[in-house]
């Protein structure tokens, strides 16, 4: 970063030096908002230390490395997050507002972008609020290109098990939805998405396919939508909010790669949407969005038909307009070789963990009928145990069409601040457990 203020010229640019000197007119200074406010620290604390048990939910609860605080601090000596810094616009053109992060923000989707296969040459992307923001994004860009192509509303194809945020996303953007039938694993049924198809052929196709389902940890097939697709107006965005973040450094790699091997390479999807708070340990909402150039160009072509902003010089093609610049700032941080090193080692620790987990459940307490969706997830659903567990663990838990009829299921998902003594634990309370003894 170019920007570096010392602390009297901050003071000065900010107005902190007043705001010192009226300090005790403000409400927050009082000393029953210290009280208040300690209590709920003091929660806080205790919560915390009962992180490690949190199994119930994709977010990766360990505390980032010392090396992350101190980028933190380098970032705010450079006066990021010190006052309002924005990254309204496309991050690849030149911005009115100087105090920006965009510099950052692209080589943090072109070290992605990499990752997942693009093109070197030809991919797009930004860094968004959250998983649930760049789903949006994806959505939007596909609706936005096919109808500019054929002048008709798209309709959108996904299963029952994907993530919520798309069914809301769906009624936002107003577009129809299909719902594609899944297989006993949970993934999509590409035979049903043919027949789902040939049913709605007066539109386009916009299809949402999930890489690691919300609940399961069900794949969607990719080329084999791919192949459903053939001759069709249409547009594949993936949902890949965790499995994006560790498959790559994995030998299941292949799940989420955008391009085919070999000479005749082909694109296997348009967009996907990854999220920074899961996998990576990244401690606040955010999400990756990564296009191809050429599409983003086609994109903004059509969207600047609706709205080109003279008052930000260029056309933003993004939804929202101010966007958050401490993030990809900070984010920057789990783009290095040294991070992707780290995050190689602990994708393939918390695979061995699950695998080790399903094998105890299976083994040892089959009264619970574990099961896991593919051997590339790392979520493992089981029936419902007592309160008390779901509890301790904040288990997420879900209602499953099972043969006897409708049961009540929770998931484990493997994160990477899971230990073996953690597991362990959870197998001791399970065992104890007489929800569903044998």
């Amino acid at each position: 970063m170019t920007i570096q203020l010392s602390r009297r010229r901050f003071l000065a640019v900010s107005g902190a030096g007043m705001a010192a000197a009226v300090a005790g007119c403000y409400p927050f200074m009082t000393g029953d908002w210290h009280h208040r406010e300690s209590a709920k620290l003091a929660h806080g604390e205790t919560i915390v230390l009962n992180k490690d048990l949190f199994l119930g939910y994709p977010i990766n609860m360990t505390t980032p490395p010392d090396e992350f605080f101190s980028w933190r601090e380098q970032l705010f000596d450079a006066g990021i997050n010190r006052f309002a810094f924005n990254n309204v616009g496309n991050p690849y053109l030149e911005s009115p507002i100087p105090f920006n992060t965009h510099d950052f923000e692209r080589e943090v989707i072109q070290r992605f972008a990499q990752l997942y296969g693009f093109p070197a040459d030809d991919n797009w992307g930004f860094i968004s609020h959250s998983g649930t923001d760049s789903n949006m994004h994806g959505m939007y860009m596909g609706r936005t290109i096919l109808t500019g192509r054929t002048g008709l509303t798209p309709k959108v194809y996904f299963t029952r098990e994907a993530h919520y945020s798309i069914q809301i996303l769906r009624d936002l953007l107003g577009m129809e939805a299909v719902q594609v039938e899944t297989l006993p694993d949970g993934g999509m049924d590409s035979a049903d998405l043919a027949r789902c198809l040939a049913a709605n052929s007066d539109r386009p196709v916009l299809v949402v396919a999930t890489v690691g389902t919300t609940f399961k940890g069900a794949i969607d097939n990719i080329d084999n939508i791919q192949h459903a697709l053939q001759g069709l107006e249409s547009y594949l965005h993936l949902d890949a909010a965790l499995f994006g973040g560790y498959l790559p450094h994995t030998e299941f790699a292949s799940e989420v790669i955008h391009q085919t091997p070999g000479p005749a390479k082909k694109q296997r999807y348009d967009s996907i949407a990854v999220s920074c708070h899961k996998f990576f340990g990244f401690p606040s909402p955010a999400g990756l969005f990564i296009t191809r150039k050429k599409l983003y160009q086609y994109f903004t072509e059509q969207f600047s038909r609706i709205h080109n902003p003279e008052y930000i010089h260029h056309v933003p093609g993004t939804i929202t307009c101010s966007r958050d610049a401490v993030k990809p700032a900070e984010f920057h941080f789990f783009s290095t070789d040294l991070a992707f090193s780290k995050q190689s080692a602990d994708a393939g620790r918390i695979l061995t963990f699950t695998r080790e987990l399903l094998r105890q459940m299976q083994s040892h307490l089959p009264q619970w009928q574990a099961t896991r969706a593919n051997d590339a997830s790392n979520t493992v659903y089981f029936k419902k145990p007592s309160a008390a567990i779901v509890k301790k663990y904040s288990l997420a838990t879900m209602n499953l069409a099972a043969k006897s009829g409708p049961a009540s299921y929770a998931h484990v998902v493997v994160m990477p601040h899971v230990t073996n003594q953690i597991i362990t634990e959870f197998l001791s309370d399970l065992e104890s457990d007489t929800t569903h003894s044998s």
